[in-house]
């Protein structure tokens, strides 16, 4: 068997966010335990469930599933596979506005429901932390009073995660190896096998089970991506190395001004003498 890489915006939007999604999604949102108030999600609706023309016409490296629960709280489920600037701007507007545009003229401001934004990252976002998971609320920033708790940003760094498949206990660990790992595996691993909503979202996945279209699809997402994180790495290696130049030529700009020849100053640099031509001491 060949599976999809869920972490692509079609393949994961296929598995969450499509008309029969619902018991993989609730399944999975009941495994993350971050609804207050709520032990258990028994029914939600996906909001804008996934179509292959939409999908195909994305020029984003992200994509987002919505759903409403039956309590009226919103979630806003996002697979986000590329570092890009504006990143962490977006989750936050989004959430905001998720929240504003629930109120139509004249209704009270009491009706507005809680926002929940969780964001799942193929890449590191805290490097303070080790932590896999982490939630953000407003909170009063000297007494860390929580101010309201409306409003609730969620991630998820994949690249933290590195349970193999025989240490997975909780059902979280499992979708999480699920989402990770899924595009490399020829079969579908016992430990994941005992839970009927993986077994699901498995079947989802399986490309096997997909049309010339979808395949082509999701064929085509993932070397966009590919590309994407290509140019992106090779951007910050060109940066890296201007900034490392740079340096270099601060140090013997000011061993040259200190006295010392430029001969000397361009082998303490680790510089050709020729990039030194010109400085001579003050």
């Amino acid at each position: 068997m060949k599976f999809l890489d869920v972490k692509t915006d079609y393949a994961f939007k296929k598995v969450f966010g499509s008309d029969h999604s619902k018991n993989i999604l609730i399944s999975f949102l009941n495994s993350l335990d971050i609804f207050e108030g709520q032990d258990v999600i028994e029914d939600l609706t996906i909001v804008d469930p996934y179509q292959i023309p939409l999908i195909q016409g994305m020029k984003d490296t992200y994509v987002d599933v919505k759903a409403k629960l039956a309590s009226g709280d919103m979630v806003i489920i996002e697979m986000q596979v590329l570092n890009v600037p504006g990143f962490e701007q977006r989750i936050l507007y989004n959430a905001a506005k998720s929240y504003s545009t629930q109120l139509v003229k004249g209704d009270h401001y009491h009706f507005l429901n809680p926002v929940i934004a969780l964001t799942i990252t193929d890449f590191v976002m805290f490097s303070d932390t080790e932590d896999y998971q982490s939630t953000f609320k407003l909170i009063e920033k000297d007494r860390l009073v929580q101010y309201h708790g409306d409003i609730e940003l969620v991630f998820i760094e994949l690249p933290k995660f590195n349970k193999p498949e025989s240490d997975l206990v909780h059902g979280l660990e499992k979708w999480l190896y699920f989402i990770k790992n899924a595009g490399s595996l020829a079969y579908i691993p016992e430990t994941l096998a005992t839970l009927p909503e993986l077994s699901q979202a498995f079947s989802f996945a399986n490309e096997a089970g997909l049309s010339m279209e979808e395949l082509d699809i999701q064929f085509k997402r993932r070397d966009f991506i590919i590309l994407q994180r290509d140019s992106i790495e090779l951007a910050e290696s060109k940066g890296i190395e201007k900034g490392i130049e740079k340096g270099k030529l601060e140090v013997a700009q000011r061993l040259i001004a200190r006295g010392m020849s430029v001969n000397e100053a361009a082998e303490i640099a680790g510089l050709g003498v020729e990039r030194l031509q010109g400085l001579q001491p003050a």
